[in-house]
């Protein structure tokens, strides 16, 4: 027997923005294996009888390993039930995709892939602030701020990360924004870039902070806190309040 994998995904955490096609794989799912930024509220259009597994990351927090949550995946579709993986923001989006795919397709499990919302769309949304700009932000570039042991990596490509022209948005970054921000403007970024923190981005808990790149890493070096948050700089649209 062979089951099937449906990889969702859920957007930010406002269960509003899932997709039709999300809900009604949630539906009909045997079971559900989720993470912790697709939980609560999301978690509602599961059958009754569903399995809802929990197998999130969170930085600095006791998590399962992947080749772990990939075996699990496996293990339940080869019962022959549907299962939905459960991704916050969009899967294909720093969000371990690839290693799950290459187990179910080892394994010889079929499987199909519905996109979701990017956590960063939906920041850009919330503080009302578009992620192009003509003449000023032709470009848009997402990157992760830490490698697989937390620090930052030491790989980046600071002189596109420096461009001012650009907008960037970093996910995961909180903990290492300080020296991040160092070595950008050690490459030329001015630290009054305009920057924006966006934590616990369309929940009840969410926080914007605007600042400037210089300001936000001197913050971040004494408050990090345990918000998720997504970090923008660049030539960010800002809007007199009415």
């Amino acid at each position: 027997m062979s089951g099937f994998v449906s990889f969702i995904g859920s957007g930010p955490g406002d269960p509003e923005l899932l997709t039709l096609k999300a809900v009604d794989r949630m539906k009909k799912a045997d079971a559900i294996l989720f993470d912790d930024l697709s939980s609560g509220p999301i978690l509602s259009h599961a059958r009754e009888d569903a399995d809802l597994v929990g197998v999130g990351k969170r930085a600095g927090r006791p998590s399962p390993k992947q080749d772990h949550v990939s075996r699990l995946l496996v293990d339940y579709a080869q019962t022959g039930q549907h299962v939905v993986r459960l991704k916050s923001g969009d899967g294909g989006m720093f969000g371990r995709l690839e290693e799950e795919l290459v187990a179910l397709r080892d394994a010889g499990i079929e499987f199909e892939i519905i996109p979701g919302v990017p956590s960063a769309v939906a920041a850009a949304a919330a503080a009302g602030i578009p992620l192009t700009r003509r003449l000023t932000a032709r470009r848009v570039q997402f990157v992760t701020g830490h490698d697989v042991s937390g620090a930052l990596p030491d790989d980046l490509n600071l002189t596109a990360l420096a461009d001012s022209q650009a907008t960037t948005v970093v996910f995961m970054g909180k903990r290492t924004f300080p020296l991040l921000a160092e070595a950008l403007h050690s490459h030329g970024l001015p630290l009054d870039t305009p920057a924006l923190m966006a934590e616990s981005v369309s929940t009840p808990d969410q926080k914007l902070t605007r600042a400037t790149i210089g300001a936000l890493a001197e913050q971040l070096k004494s408050e990090i806190g345990t918000a998720p948050a997504l970090i923008l700089y660049g030539p960010l649209a800002e809007f007199e309040d009415d």
